[in-house]
């Protein structure tokens, strides 16, 4: 290989990693927070954020009116459990901020079928519907999601990217 077949390479190289750092989406939070994954413990109202070496952040949370069990179906107040994505973000919630659960999968899409039903769907970490709400009173109140106080919720919103694990247990 000659020097010029070199130089091409390296000048490829550079041009590839140039142009696939301009396709990062700068409204999408990167991953300098270190968070790996989020577990969930809905018995004890807490969501932890877990780096590479433990919890980096752990914060009480607020749960669907019926809290206990897994998500069935639509309507039935119940927080989804089970191995789940961050798959979509809404700056421009109701709920202030919110964060979207890959809820349902495949399986809680079967389940529900094969019932008739609807397994339901927009499963989100969020923020409260007005001021005041505030999850470490212990108020399951919303439909299924994962309730937060607005700045909670701004602080989760900002370190876990789409596309992070969040395993939510009973």
């Amino acid at each position: 290989m000659n020097r010029f077949s070199i130089t091409r390479r390296g000048a490829l190289v550079g041009g590839l990693m140039s142009l696939a750092a301009g396709c990062v989406n700068q409204n999408q939070p990167q991953n300098d927070s270190g968070v790996s994954r989020l577990r969930l413990y809905k018995a004890k109202r807490l969501l932890i954020l877990d780096g590479l070496a433990g919890p980096l952040k752990t914060y009480p949370v607020g749960l669907g009116f019926a809290p206990e069990g897994h998500k069935q179906f639509e309507g039935d107040g119940k927080t989804p459990e089970g191995a789940y994505l961050i798959d979509r973000r809404n700056p421009n919630s109701q709920f202030h901020l919110s964060i979207g659960i890959s809820y349902p999968n495949a399986a809680d899409k079967a389940f529900a079928a094969a019932r008739g039903k609807s397994p339901g769907g927009d499963i989100f970490i969020h923020g409260g519907p007005r001021p005041g709400i505030d999850p470490t009173d212990e108020q399951d109140w919303t439909a299924g999601c994962i309730a937060l106080t607005d700045s909670q919720v701004e602080e989760v919103y900002a370190m876990v990217p789409d596309g992070t694990p969040i395993y939510i247990h009973a």
